[in-house]
């Protein structure tokens, strides 16, 4: 949905920009400047020098106008005449796609479903599968809406899906095959009938009625295909149901040469489309207006609503269930001690602390989880919710809402894949789904009954999208600034799967300028120009304008300016998107493209796990932000972004994405995207925020190291220590953490300073963001803490020569340990003491725990807590904002 800007006051003529389109191929003529005298091109890199010789930059600034025009020449063939552009399409698939068109447009123009009926009866092909009576066999014993979905079906060119085991036409029934002289043929044909016959009044195991002969096991497979094609009429309604799904499979095609359509590809109103990597603010860089953007996305908290698309399948995980081996969806990962899922809601708990601990109130975030019915994704995700008690928020805060399956199609023949007769092959239609599925199942309605303006959306297997500033920042500009999709984003890495942030600009046949940031699929990165980064060794420059940083990731050696990532960490202004998931036309299913570049597994009628070239019809969760460009009568200067309704955020990438979508395969040398991978990153920040605390910590290596010897550490904190790094400085101070240490900090008060860790040290409390007593006004009160001070602590620690280790699980077989933990309102505190060996501290609820240092070695002191103290301690911290940032003072009671 554009947003046109009203026209500004007429310029004086030197700030005048042109509104006719200069020729591709020629430079541009010099363009005016903005006030201060800075130049507002839209072009990659600065103006480079005119004298010998050019530097670095120049030189990459000279390669970029190249690929500029190298660009514009692909997007000019793009505008030929169709029958310049394209290649020539097979015959048989156009006539194909002419019927499919004609049938979806008969259909809409039906009022009933009768009408509906009739003109499916009236195609050839339904005719000659189902015959002319539809009141016998198989469709006999059906109610309407189902003949209905069968027929459309049919009429897709899809009956290989049914087989011919059942009695879709009823000309199987002996007597009526004599009534039409079936009789006078074959010996062996009428034998077949007969056994047809019999078979049809078998009531053993199975037959549900003689007259269709259709068995208790068939019948369910047929109950099954039809909720599979009604969700499918049903969803994709806005696109002709089960027709127009297979017209978008037939549009896309099933190879190269028919995939030209795309969520990006110039229409024919378009004169001028180009790319451009957009402006955004850097985390890294400005840190004033960083920790500014993520206080107000803390301080928005309660106008924040939370979204998870977590129905993938993820199957290169290859998740078993140990003793069942039922296949698991990737929501259920057992990563770091709990499942993903768990480690979403844990993310989310510890920014709802945070608001609790500077504003003194509670906030419970709504959440969203889109599931989907694949390896009983649905029921799993129930039922860790359940069994964690909705993880203490109340299972009237979450709303989970089911995506419909889309058949999975053949590259090569374009057919939908089935496991056997009756058994389509259906796998999510991607997270683009979302936005109508949520839409059709009233989750904006809800969000708004909860007073949510905006909401922050991040996938389950990315495990960092929360560190640090990134996700509030995100949200705090969102809400701050009044925007409807904001992306965070960072540099790209060589050979990943992912798509790209772009700045897009067009302009149409009237001369209307359009501006947006959006993002471009890896499957299409061929098709629009877009490079892949060959990265040697490089760096990552900031370039600052207007306020603003664009990231550059390139390569000395290659001179390669790269267009940031896409990471699918969002935040949407919900108004904004529920007006396009209620739209009835295709824009509510954003960036649909039929991918074809993974092999698709599947399980056939034997069991055996199946493997084809194939694809399925997926919508880009991202790509809603197409509808959300801006429009001008004129063409726009360098800094457009900071007045578009898209803005974006960029961090480093480690601190931005990380995931674990794949099992990494004995044979593998890459870590990437592997929860192995993921895993080095967690310990990489953990590294950088320590190091930043004056902690010494070793260094981890690359990715290379860990498949010899595993990570140099382990070291996990509890997010609500912080979450922003900022805060968890302050609680953490000085000492050391020695190789092969382990370091698991469960809790939120607490105080390191000046400790020495050579071993394992655990602090776990069963309330980690404090007691959930509530006051006389119902809201619950958060306190406990642990403190060490001057301590040092030695242990064998982790046995890491161990077999059993599974480092990203933190599965691992330790010899020594000293673990600490505490029960409801405990507190703990070590001070001037050594620590050796193996121990275990359990302090209980009410009590306080000392650890003494005397000649024996050390003493324990166990004492009630205060009556008057159990509220809130006998310590904690109280947070202040000053200025941008959080400050902390400890106050002792």
């Amino acid at each position: 949905m554009a947003s046109r800007a009203q026209p500004p006051p007429p310029p004086s003529p030197h700030l005048r920009p042109r509104l006719h389109a200069s020729s591709l191929f020629s430079p541009r003529a010099p363009q005016p400047r903005c006030r201060g005298g800075r130049s507002r091109l839209l072009s990659a890199l600065p103006s480079p020098s005119p004298s010998p010789p050019l530097p670095l930059a120049a030189r990459l600034h000279r390669a970029a106008r190249a690929r500029t025009r190298a660009r514009a020449l692909l997007l000019l063939l793009l505008l030929l005449p169709k029958q310049l552009q394209q290649p020539r399409r097979d015959p048989a698939l156009a006539a194909e796609l002419a019927r499919l068109s004609a049938v979806r447009e008969r259909l809409r123009g039906a009022r009933t479903l009768d009408d509906k009926l009739r003109a499916l009866d009236a195609e050839p092909r339904v005719a000659a599968f189902f015959g002319a009576d539809s009141g016998r066999g198989v469709l006999g014993a059906l109610e309407p809406r189902e003949v209905l979905l069968l027929k459309c079906l049919v009429a897709a060119g899809q009956e290989h899906v049914l087989g011919d085991d059942l009695d879709w036409s009823g000309l199987w029934h002996h007597e009526h095959h004599r009534e039409n002289g079936v009789n006078g043929g074959s010996a062996l044909r009428e034998a077949l009938y007969t056994l047809a016959g019999l078979v049809g009044k078998w009531s053993s195991e199975g037959v549900v009625g003689g007259e269709t002969g259709v068995s208790s096991g068939e019948m369910e497979l047929l109950r099954s295909l039809l909720k599979f094609l009604g969700d499918i009429e049903e969803f994709y309604d806005c696109i002709g149901g089960i027709i127009g799904v297979q017209i978008s499979l037939s549009n896309y095609g099933t190879g190269a040469p028919f995939n030209l359509k795309g969520p990006h590809a110039p229409a024919s109103q378009d004169k001028f489309v180009d790319f451009h990597v957009p402006d955004g603010l850097n985390l890294m860089e400005d840190t004033e207006y960083a920790s500014q953007a993520a206080l107000w996305g803390i301080e928005g908290l309660p106008e924040l609503g939370e979204i998870y698309p977590i129905g993938g399948a993820g199957d290169r995980l290859g998740l078993v269930d140990s003793e069942t081996g039922e296949s698991l969806p990737a929501a259920l990962l057992p990563y770091c001690g709990r499942s993903l899922l768990e480690g979403l809601i844990r993310d989310l708990q510890a920014r709802e602390f945070l608001h609790f601990k500077i504003y003194g109130k509670q906030c419970i975030t709504p959440v969203a989880i889109m599931t989907s019915s694949v390896k009983n994704n649905h029921d799993h995700i129930v039922g860790i919710c359940e069994s964690l008690d909705w993880f203490g928020r109340g299972r009237e805060n979450f709303r989970l809402f089911e995506q419909p399956l889309v058949p999975v199609v053949n590259a090569e023949d374009g057919k939908w894949v089935i496991s056997k007769s009756l058994f389509p092959v259906g796998k999510p239609g991607g997270h683009g789904a979302i936005w109508k599925l949520a839409c059709d199942r009233g989750i904006f309605k809800w969000f708004h009954r909860c007073g949510r303006k905006g909401a922050t959306v991040r996938q389950v297997s990315n495990v960092v999208a929360a560190t640090d500033l990134t996700l509030m920042a995100l949200a705090g500009i969102g809400l701050r600034c009044n925007k409807k999709l904001g992306f965070a984003s960072c540099e790209r890495r060589p050979g990943a799967t992912e798509g790209v942030n772009v700045l897009i600009e067009k302009q149409n046949q009237d001369g209307i300028w359009s501006y947006g940031i959006t993002c471009i699929e890896y499957t299409e990165f061929e098709k629009y120009g877009i490079p892949e980064p060959t990265i040697i060794t490089g760096r990552f420059l900031v370039r600052t304008f207007c306020h603003l940083v664009t990231p550059v990731y390139f390569s000395e050696f290659s001179s390669q300016v790269s267009y940031p990532a896409n990471t699918n960490i969002l935040y949407v202004d919900l108004q904004a998107v529920e007006e396009i998931g209620s739209c009835k036309n295709a824009s509510c299913l954003p960036g649909m493209v039929l991918n074809l570049k993974k092999a698709v597994s599947y399980v056939d009628h034997f069991g055996f796990e199946c493997s084809t070239a194939g694809g399925r019809l997926e919508c880009t969760m991202q790509n809603i932000a197409d509808n959300f460009v801006n429009e001008y009568n004129y063409k726009c200067s360098k800094g457009i972004e900071s007045e578009l309704d898209t803005f974006i955020v960029y961090n480093e990438r480690k601190r931005v994405t990380s995931s674990a979508k794949k099992k990494l395969k004995s044979e593998a040398r890459s870590l990437h995207q592997t929860p192995e991978g993921s895993l080095l990153d967690i310990m990489r920040n953990a590294h950088d925020l320590l190091s930043s605390c004056s902690i010494e910590v070793p260094e981890v290596k690359d990715n290379s190291e860990y498949l010899h010897s595993g990570p140099p550490f382990l070291i996990f904190l509890h997010p609500a220590l912080g979450p922003f790094w900022d805060i968890i400085r302050q609680k953490f101070i000085g000492g050391s953490v020695s190789e092969g240490s382990e370091l698991q900090i469960e809790v939120a008060e607490f105080l390191w300073k000046d400790v020495e860790l050579d071993g394992s040290l655990i602090i776990q409390a069963h309330n980690i963001m404090g007691s959930t007593k509530r006051n006389e006004h119902g809201e619950q009160i958060l306190h406990y803490g642990a403190r060490m001070q001057n301590v040092k602590i030695m242990n064998e620690g982790i046995n890491w020569t161990s077999p059993k280790n599974v480092y990203w699980k933190h599965d691992v077989e330790r010899s020594e340990s000293l673990k600490i933990i505490l029960y409801g309102n405990a507190e703990f505190e070590a001070k001037d003491v050594v620590l050796k060996g193996n121990h275990i501290f359990e302090v209980p609820d009410g009590h306080r725990m000392r650890i003494i240092q005397d000649k024996a070695g050390f003493d324990v002191k166990l004492d009630r807590i205060n009556v008057e103290m159990m509220d809130s301690g006998t310590w904690y911290w109280k947070y202040t904002v000053v200025g941008v940032h959080v400050k902390l003072n400890m106050v002792e009671l």
